[in-house]
């Protein structure tokens, strides 16, 4: 599905409500979507907010490990290019 929508000055977009009620974001008391930007494009979805004590351990630890890995890969790009 394919939907041209106005941007107003202040950068705000107001999604339809049919889709608005595909993504379920009109269920949600507060909605929220991410916002990825991809090929140019935007890609949204719908989102929660959690509080991080209610976010297990181990997924944290595993955030933070990717985080390390691809940090230790942009130094290392880095690096090889200043060469």
């Amino acid at each position: 599905m394919t939907t041209t929508l106005p941007l107003s000055k202040r950068g705000t977009l107001t999604l339809p409500p049919d889709m608005r009620r595909k993504l379920g974001l009109d269920a949600l008391p507060n909605p929220m979507v991410l916002v990825e930007e991809r090929d140019g494009g935007l890609f949204l979805q719908p989102a929660i907010a959690l509080p991080v004590r209610d976010i297990p351990k181990a997924k944290i630890r595993a955030w933070i490990a990717r985080d390390e890995a691809e940090m230790e890969a942009f130094k290392a790009a880095g690096k090889r290019v200043a060469k």
